[in-house]
C-alpha cells in the first residue's frame, strides 16, 4: 500500500509561477545535497513539477552504484507499461505528441502553441489522457484545427499512421484526444454501475464486472491460507465467448518491455550486495520469464527478508488502485538507498510494534498475537518510474498480501527526500493561513506541522497496514469488499497513526516533544478532510480516488458521532466556512471506534457495513462548500498536485566497465519526458 500525499502545507504547499527551474547549471555530478538547489522546476494547469536531490549517494562504493544503475535502468524499461495500462490508446497519443515535438514543425499561433504544450505537460505528468488523480480525461485547449496542422507538419515517418493517411489518422485520433466523453473516466467507482465496463483503463476487454467477478469466485478458496493473487499480472479478454487473461510476462503480454527490465535485473545480480539481495531479485527475474504469481509470492517473501541492503528498489506490477474492483495491478519501480540517520525514528516505532497492536482498540479477536517481521527505514529515493512517476507516493508498506505479512513481516518506509522537496515548497503556501480556524493553529503547524507529517506517514505504513487479522475462512478484502477495499483500508492506516499520534507513549519513546504535534495532525486532518481536499475537485463531482474518499469518510465520521459533545464544529466567519476541534481527547476516542469498526467490516468481509460506511460518509461532496472552497483556493494561485521530474544516472566507462556513476538533475520536464520516450519506448502503439 502507498500513502500518497496529503493536502496540507507541511507536505505540500504554494510556489512562485515558473516555467523552469533557476539555474544551478541543471545539473550536479555529486550526488551529495547542495544548498541552493531549486526545488521548483515547472508549474502549468493544476500541477506544479518539483524536483529532488539525492543525498549520500556520493558515499556508495562504486559496486553499489553500479547496482543503483542498473536498478534505475530496469525501473525506467516499464515506463510503456503505465501508459498502456491506463488506457489502451495512451501509447498511440505519446507517440503522437512526442512526433510533433521531434519535427520540424513551426506555426504563428503562439497562443494555440502554448495550449498544446501545456497539453502535452498534462499527458507526461498522468501518464496519459485522464488526471493522475481525478481519472477524468482532459483535452486539449487549443483547436482540432490548428492540432490538425501540427500533425501534418510532423515527419510522417514519425508519426504512428499504422498504414493510415494523415487525414484517416486525424479522424481516428480526433475523439480518442477531444471528446471528454469518449473513455470518460479511467477508474469510475460509482455505485449502481458495472464498474469495469465504466473504467477507461487498460485491464479488460469485452467482459462485464459480473463475469470478472465469477470468474475468480469459481478458482478462489476463501480458506486458503496462502491465497494466490489471481489477476494481478494480466489483462482479462473475451475471445470467441471464452474469457482469458493475457499475462505480462516475458513471451506475453508487454514482452518487449519486460524482456529489457529482465536484462538489467540480471546485470543487477551480478553486483548484489549480499546473498539475500541476489536471492530475490532473481526469483523476481523468474516471476517475470514465467508470469507465476506463486514465484512473485516467493520473491516478496526473499524481498521481505533482506534487510541489510543499503540499496533497495520496488519493482513489479504491485497496487491496484487504478483497477476498480481491486484486482490487477499497475507497473511501478522506486529505487532508493536507505538514509540510516533518519531511519532511527521510524525504526524506534517499528521496534514497539508488538505494544501498538496489544494496546489497539481492536476487538481482541481481531488483533495479531504476534506482529511478525517489520522492517521500517526512511529511503532516499534515486528513481520513480511507473505509477509512482510523477506523482509520487510519500509512504511505502509492502508487500501486500495478507498472509506474507502475518507471517513473514513487512517493509516499512517513508520516502524521505521527496517530503524534504515538498517541505521546502509548503514553508511558503498561503494555505494553511486561508483555511486554518486560528492563529494558534497556525503557529502549532509551523513547530509541528513537519514533524506530525512525518509521524503520520511513519505509523500509517510501519503499525497501520501490519496491524490486525482477518477472520478464518474470510477471504482477502478484495473478495470480500470488492470496489471498496482500498478506501477502507487507506482509512484503517490513517487510523492507526491518528489514534497513537496523540498517545504519551510516541514522547516516552522520544520521537516527539509533547502532544502538541499529535494536536496539530488532528486540525490538520479534519480540515484537510472536510475542506482542503475540496480543492482538487471541479463542481458537480463527489470524491473517487481511495485516499480522498477515505479522509473524507474519517473525518466526516467524526464529526457526525461527536457532534453532540460538540467534539468537531463547523465555523462561519467574514463568510467564510472554517471547522475546528474542540476536545482531542473525545476525538482520540473516535477515531478508536472508527478504527474498531472497519477492521471489523475487513476481518469479517462484511460488505454491506463497507458500503453503508463508504457511500455514507466518504462520497457526496457539498456542492456549496465545494464552490467556496474553489473560490477562495484560486485567489491563492496554488496548484493543488505536484509530482517530479526524475534525476538521471550517467554511467562513466572505462572501456566496457562502469566505473562510476554521476547524478544529473534535468530541469526541463518536456524535454526530459520527449528524451525519456526516445530512449525507452519499446512497446508497440497496439498491445
Amino acid at each position: 500500500m502507498k500513502l500518497k500525499t496529503i493536502m496540507m502545507v507541511s507536505a505540500v504547499g504554494a510556489s512562485v509561477l515558473m516555467h523552469g527551474c533557476k539555474s544551478d547549471q541543471g545539473k550536479s555530478e555529486t550526488g551529495s545535497e547542495s544548498s541552493n538547489f531549486e526545488v521548483e522546476c515547472d508549474r502549468f494547469a493544476d500541477l506544479q513539477v518539483l524536483r529532488y536531490q539525492i543525498p549520500g549517494f556520493n558515499e556508495l562504493t562504486p559496486k553499489q552504484k553500479e547496482l543503483a544503475y542498473y536498478l534505475y535502468e530496469a525501473a525506467n524499461c516499464g515506463r510503456d507499461i503505465i501508459y498502456d495500462q491506463n488506457n489502451k490508446n495512451n501509447l498511440l497519443v505519446r507517440k503522437t505528441i512526442e512526433a510533433i515535438f521531434t519535427s520540424d514543425v513551426k506555426d504563428k499561433n503562439e497562443q494555440e502553441w502554448q495550449r498544446f504544450e501545456e497539453y502535452a505537460k498534462r499527458f507526461f505528468f498522468s501518464n496519459g489522457i485522464h488526471h493522475h488523480y481525478s481519472s477524468i480525461k482532459f483535452v486539449p485547449e487549443c483547436s482540432f484545427e490548428f492540432f490538425a496542422g501540427l500533425v501534418k507538419q510532423a515527419d510522417a515517418d514519425k508519426l504512428p499512421l499504422a498504414g493510415k493517411s494523415v487525414e484517416e489518422f486525424l479522424a481516428m485520433i480526433k475523439p480518442i484526444m477531444f471528446d471528454a466523453n469518449v473513455d470518460a473516466k479511467k477508474v469510475n467507482l460509482a455505485s449502481g454501475i458495472d464498474n469495469v465496463k465504466e473504467s477507461a483503463n487498460n485491464f479488460y476487454e469485452g467482459v462485464s464486472q459480473k463475469e470478472v467477478e465469477a470468474y475468480y469466485e469459481a478458482r478462489i478458496k476463501k480458506d486458503d491460507p496462502k491465497p494466490i493473487s489471481w489477476g494481478l499480472n494480466s489483462k482479462m479478454v473475451k475471445v470467441d465467448g471464452k474469457i482469458i487473461e493475457q499475462v505480462w510476462k516475458v513471451g506475453g503480454m508487454y514482452s518487449a518491455s519486460i524482456e529489457k527490465i529482465v536484462g538489467w535485473l540480471e546485470k543487477a545480480v551480478t553486483v548484489a550486495e549480499n546473498e539475500k539481495q541476489k536471492k530475490a531479485l532473481q526469483l523476481l527475474i523468474e516471476y517475470y520469464k514465467t508470469g507465476d504469481l506463486k514465484i512473485w509470492d516467493e520473491y516478496n517473501i526473499a524481498w521481505v527478508n533482506d534487510t541489510e541492503s543499503r540499496l533497495d528498489v520496488v519493482n513489479g506490477f504491485i497496487e491496484v488502485y487504478e483497477d476498480a474492483i481491486g484486482k490487477r495491478a499497475s507497473f511501478e519501480s522506486v529505487v532508493s538507498l536507505k538514509d540510516l540517520e533518519a531511519t532511527k525514528r521510524i525504526a524506534a516505532i517499528a521496534k514497539e510494534a508488538q505494544w501498538f497492536e496489544d494496546n489497539s482498540p481492536l476487538m481482541p479477536e481481531h488483533k495479531k498475537k504476534q506482529v511478525k517481521g517489520i522492517t521500517a527505514k526512511v529511503i532516499t529515493v534515486i528513481q520513480e518510474s511507473g505509477a509512482s512517476a510523477q506523482s509520487t507516493p510519500i509512504g511505502i508498506n509492502l508487500p501486500n498480501a495478507n498472509w506474507i505479512r502475518q507471517e513473514h513481516g513487512s517493509k516499512s518506509v517513508s520516502l524521505g527526500n521527496i517530503v524534504h522537496s515538498y517541505n521546502i515548497v509548503g514553508a511558503k503556501s498561503p494555505v494553511m493561513k486561508e483555511f486554518a480556524y486560528s492563529d494558534e493553529e497556525v503557529e502549532r503547524n509551523k513547530k509541528y506541522g513537519a514533524l506530525a507529517g512525518d509521524l503520520h506517514t511513519d505509523m500509517h505504513e510501519v503499525i497501520g497496514h501490519a496491524s490486525g487479522q482477518i477472520n478464518k475462512g474470510v477471504g482477502d478484502p478484495d473478495q470480500t469488499l470488492k470496489n471498496y477495499a482500498s478506501t477502507l483500508e487507506e482509512a484503517r492506516a490513517d487510523l492507526v497513526a491518528l489514534y497513537y499520534v496523540y498517545d504519551k507513549k510516541l514522547v516516552d519513546m522520544g520521537v516527539m516533544p509533547s502532544l502538541e504535534v499529535g494536536k496539530c495532525e488532528y486540525d490538520g486532518y479534519i480540515r484537510n478532510g472536510l475542506i482542503v481536499q475540496l480543492t482538487r475537485i471541479q463542481l458537480g463531482e463527489n470524491l473517487e480516488e481511495a485516499h480522498m474518499r477515505n479522509r473524507q469518510l474519517v473525518a466526516a465520521w467524526a464529526y457526525e458521532k461527536g457532534k453532540a459533545e460538540n467534539v468537531i464544529e463547523w465555523v462561519k466567519r467574514d463568510g467564510k466556512t472554517f471547522i475546528k476541534v474542540n476536545d482531542y481527547d473525545k476525538l482520540r476516542k473516535l477515531f478508536g471506534d472508527l478504527l474498531r469498526e472497519i477492521q471489523r467490516i475487513k476481518s469479517e468481509g462484511d460488505y454491506k457495513a463497507a458500503t453503508a460506511l463508504v457511500e455514507g460518509y466518504g462520497v457526496k461532496v457539498d456542492q456549496v462548500l465545494l464552490k467556496e472552497v474553489r473560490d477562495r483556493f484560486e485567489k491563492l494561485n496554488v496548484a493543488p498536485y505536484k509530482g517530479f521530474i526524475q534525476p538521471t544516472l550517467v554511467p562513466v566507462m572505462e572501456g566496457d566497465k562502469i566505473v562510476d556513476v554521476k547524478v544529473e538533475y534535468p530541469n526541463n520536464f518536456l524535454l526530459n519526458q520527449i528524451e525519456l520516450g526516445k530512449k525507452y519506448g519499446f512497446l508497440p502503439v497496439k498491445n
